[in-house]
């Protein structure tokens, strides 16, 4: 572009481009979902963009609804969703996930199996989203994720529940676990955000050292030791399965793993927490010798929740506790059935 001088010469001017806007959807409050969420904008920066990428991010729960998306949700020229369910919605450009329960609406299965874009991706058997998207990526567009190893395998032990033993998922002395549990508990989304950058630029041992995590970590790693003393004295197994209720607590999260470092023979473990709503997890234990005879995310879908086979969740308004209760009686009958 050019203007004219009052003189008649002729001056080029120099216009910025415009800043591509990419919105990023991602599991929220989960090592999986951010770490997914950071290798898709470095791959989307290095393979696809062509020029200045303004990023944002917006964290979904698996609330009690099938519906997590709300009409802003889409709001940027390019719109990604990781580690987290299906949509519809015409303005979703990218998606890979690993959730059994990715497909909750009907005729999103048969819309995703439609889609002609080859910029969309789904697999079941995957342990991570973080693997599975750096795999494809990788595959599909030239991406290098090399880089990115250390992280990639830490999000496939994490989510997988790769643990040798549940001593090594609840003692947490390495750094991924350390950031697992920051991660699962921080509700302030700027530093999120700063995370998610964090986790694909720094190894993690310097992350779990950064002031703004190890600063954190402290009360949560104290509060961890309480929980698993509360654990102690709240849980019970009842025939397969530990039960226990901290919604008296008002514990935003506690690590799933320690019903199995408790309690050692049970096959399943299934809890009622309470922060801003109430939750009711189930799990399956990683390390029974008596193969799980259950489906855990057929069973949170019934109620609006989410998940794998061997681990998933229900979220429902927090002044509902006595359904959420109600719930868990009923999923610890189902599964000692």
């Amino acid at each position: 572009m050019y203007q004219r001088e009052p003189d008649g010469e002729r001056v080029d001017m120099l216009i910025p481009s415009k800043r591509m806007r990419l919105r990023v959807l991602y599991h929220g409050n989960c090592f999986d979902g951010c770490s997914s969420a950071g290798v898709f904008t470095r791959f989307y920066k290095e393979r696809i963009a062509k020029g200045p990428v303004e990023v944002s991010y917006r964290p979904l729960e698996h609330k009690g609804s099938p519906h997590p998306f709300s009409p802003d949700c889409f709001d940027g020229d390019e719109n990604a969703c990781v580690d987290f369910r299906y949509s519809q919605d015409p303005r979703l450009t990218w998606w890979f996930d690993h959730h059994a329960s990715a497909f909750q609406l009907p005729g999103d299965e048969d819309h995703f199996r439609a889609d002609a874009t080859g910029r969309k991706f789904y697999d079941a058997a995957a342990k991570s989203c973080t693997k599975f998207l750096a795999d494809t990526v990788a595959a599909k567009f030239g991406f290098d994720a090399a880089p990115l190893a250390e992280l990639i395998e830490w999000a496939e032990i994490i989510d997988g529940a790769l643990f040798p033993s549940a001593k090594m998922a609840v003692e947490l002395k390495e750094p991924a676990l350390r950031l697992m549990t920051f991660i699962e508990n921080n509700r302030q989304p700027e530093i999120a955000e700063r995370f998610i950058g964090d986790l694909v630029s720094r190894p993690l041992a310097e992350i779990a050292a950064d002031p703004y995590v190890a600063d954190t970590l402290k009360p949560l790693l104290a509060q961890h030791e309480r929980n698993i003393e509360t654990m102690r004295t709240k849980a019970k197994q009842e025939g397969n399965v530990v039960f226990f209720d901290l919604a008296d607590q008002e514990t935003a999260a506690f690590n799933k793993f320690i019903s199995y470092y408790l309690f050692p023979d049970a096959r399943y473990s299934v809890g009622v927490t309470l922060a801003s709503r109430a939750k009711i997890s189930i799990g399956a234990n990683p390390w029974s010798k008596v193969p799980r005879t259950h489906e855990i995310n057929k069973i949170c879908e019934r109620y609006g929740g989410g998940g794998h086979p061997v681990v998933g969740a229900i979220s429902i308004p927090r002044a509902e506790l006595p359904r959420a209760r109600e719930i868990a009686r009923d999923i610890v009958a189902e599964l000692n059935a």
